[in-house]
């Protein structure tokens, strides 16, 4: 088979199923999937969707995602973050749980995953290189306020609003029992027990408290009656041009957040397998994921990092282990949704409240604050403006992939270039910042540790421009090149004024070090031509030799110095 077949197929890779290694990948998969059937229900009443939408982004997205994704170990399927985006994107647009809504959660997720998929094919996978990893924090730390936030009135056995609980406090006592006593023993059994399935054991034991105790007799807020059953292919009707064009903003959104979570699993995963990780065949993977999902009725999918990670704990060595999971959903869809019509919102609350308040952590701005005050002010804004936008929180995660860029714009405007001295450690530092003498008499040596091209010839020609103005006396230019990595024609044509310039002046240029590639650009620009006034070096140690005896020449006949050139 062609090795590009077997690339767009990683599924073949895989190693062949013998007893030991399917009983391994068979506990895996059971530990997962336990799991993922309790966090797809309250991931799906986070996204405003019918609760057993949940269950079925669970299971075909799952197996779309490990058949032809290059991380096969991850756990794919309805996460906290992406949930939140979608009930906030579908906010303006319609009711939650209504037909519109749903109809317009499956757009998303076809138009989302249809992205990924030609991104991926397109190998455009770097693109996610734009969003850094401060703007991702903030970002991904105010969701988790939010979620926080829109959870706890259910937690906590609200029977109101926020706005009305401070005017008319009314609570429920029992559902905030059921709530509280449920994330308590959450967050216990995940840092004693993290493999065993805690969730779900919580899940039957409040659904069997909450019948025994009739609860939804005397009006409590449950989960509710379940379809059972696969689920029906889904094709949603056309929207019209004007609602889609409401869709492709938090498409962009929904489309970069959810592979970025993508990202911090695959890459732990990749790094345990020792293997460089295939990011445009997990968009790929991601993409066919989200369509499944949109075509069982369900809603956008991403890989989650705790389920993930658990997965990798229990022992998963390949795909098997999901493909596993899925049968453990899919017969927990056929027998268990009966018992899940009994468990009262306040557990599925818990449920949230606990997968995501690990994503709370504000040492993360003070680290961030001593190793960059400008990266830390961008995260500090993004977390802010995610806050205060709110439900529209795509405008917290463009605005800070804005400021991000500009700051890299910024930085790349205005290149590091220093003048160099000799250090008594034998190396070449700045000038200024160790109080270094000059190289040699009436000599300027610089180093620009940037590119040559159009966002930095400006400031490179400027800066010696204004040296030279300054210092009329200087005779002898010396560019060590070797941190110039790259020249674009807009530095080739600014090298060659320079060199121009230089030549009107009488000043010779010395060019140490410098790399092939930009040798070359300016060789067929005609720059390097040879001169009198031009010697070029092939390393620093050669250009600080001649400098020497610069100066050695300068110390015996200083009053020809001006006029001497190398």
């Amino acid at each position: 088979m062609p090795p590009r077949i077997k690339q767009m197929l990683p599924f073949l890779h895989w190693p062949r199923p013998g007893a030991a290694l399917l009983r391994g990948e068979a506990m895996a998969g059971l530990t997962v999937g336990l799991m993922v059937i309790p966090q797809g229900v309250a991931y799906a009443q986070l996204a405003g969707m019918p609760l057993v939408t949940g269950i079925y982004a669970s299971m075909l997205p799952a197996l779309a995602a490990v058949l032809f994704s290059a991380s096969a170990r991850l756990s794919v399927g309805p996460t906290a973050l992406t949930s939140l985006l979608i009930y906030a994107s579908l906010s303006p647009l319609a009711a939650p749980a209504s037909p519109e809504w749903v109809e317009l959660a499956v757009w998303l997720a076809l138009l989302s995953g249809g992205m990924q998929v030609v991104l991926g094919a397109a190998r455009f996978g770097w693109l996610l290189n734009l969003v850094n990893s401060p703007v991702l924090m903030a970002f991904t730390q105010a969701a988790a306020v939010l979620i926080i936030s829109s959870q706890l009135p259910a937690l906590l056995g609200f029977r109101v609003g926020w706005a009305e609980m401070l005017r008319s406090p009314s609570l429920d006592a029992l559902a905030a029992a059921f709530g509280l006593g449920a994330l308590a023993l959450l967050m216990l059994a995940r840092r004693w027990r993290p493999t065993f399935p805690t969730v779900l054991v919580i899940v039957v034991t409040a659904a069997a408290l909450s019948w025994a105790l009739g609860v939804e007799a005397n009006g409590g807020a449950v989960v509710g009656p379940l379809p059972g059953g696969l689920p029906a292919a889904y094709l949603p009707g056309w929207p019209g041009w004007h609602m889609l064009g409401q869709l492709v903003l938090p498409t962009l959104v929904i489309t970069l957040v959810s592979f970025l979570e993508t990202a911090a699993s695959a890459k732990v995963d990749s790094q345990r397998k020792g293997e460089r990780w295939n990011q445009d065949q997990d968009l790929i993977g991601q993409g066919l994921a989200k369509i499944a999902s949109g075509f069982s009725g369900a809603f956008a999918t991403s890989s989650s990092f705790s389920r993930s990670a658990l997965n990798l704990y229990a022992g998963a060595r390949t795909g098997w282990a999901t493909v596993f999971s899925v049968l453990v959903v899919l017969a927990a869809l056929l027998v268990f949704t009966p018992v899940l019509r009994h468990v009262p919102q306040a557990v599925l609350a818990a449920i949230v409240v606990a997968a995501v308040v690990g994503l709370l952590k504000p040492r993360e701005f003070v680290r961030l604050w001593h190793i960059s005050r400008v990266e830390a002010a961008i995260a500090a804004i993004t977390f802010g403006i995610t806050i205060a936008a709110a439900p529209a929180l795509h405008w917290g995660v463009l605005s800070g992939v804005l400021m991000a860029l500009s700051y890299f714009l910024y930085q790349r405007l205005h290149p590091r270039i220093i003048e160099v001295g000799l250090h008594a450690d034998g190396s070449l530092r700045d000038r200024d910042l160790w109080r270094l003498p000059p190289l040699a008499p009436h000599t300027f040596a610089l180093r620009m540790d940037s590119a040559l091209d159009f966002a930095t010839a400006s400031q490179f020609e400027r800066q010696i421009t204004e040296h030279l103005t300054l210092h009329p006396a200087t005779r002898h230019l010396c560019l060590f090149a070797q941190s110039i990595n790259r020249i674009d024609a807009t530095g080739a044509e600014t090298f060659a004024r320079l060199l121009s310039q230089l030549h009107q002046r009488r000043v010779t240029l010395h060019l140490a070090g410098m790399k092939l590639p930009v040798e070359q650009v300016l060789l067929a620009a005609g720059v390097l031509a040879p001169h009198p006034l031009l010697h070029i070096y092939r390393t620093d140690a050669e250009a600080l030799a001649a400098l020497r005896a610069l100066t050695e020449a300068a110390q015996n006949d200083p009053a020809d110095l001006p006029a001497m050139a190398i």
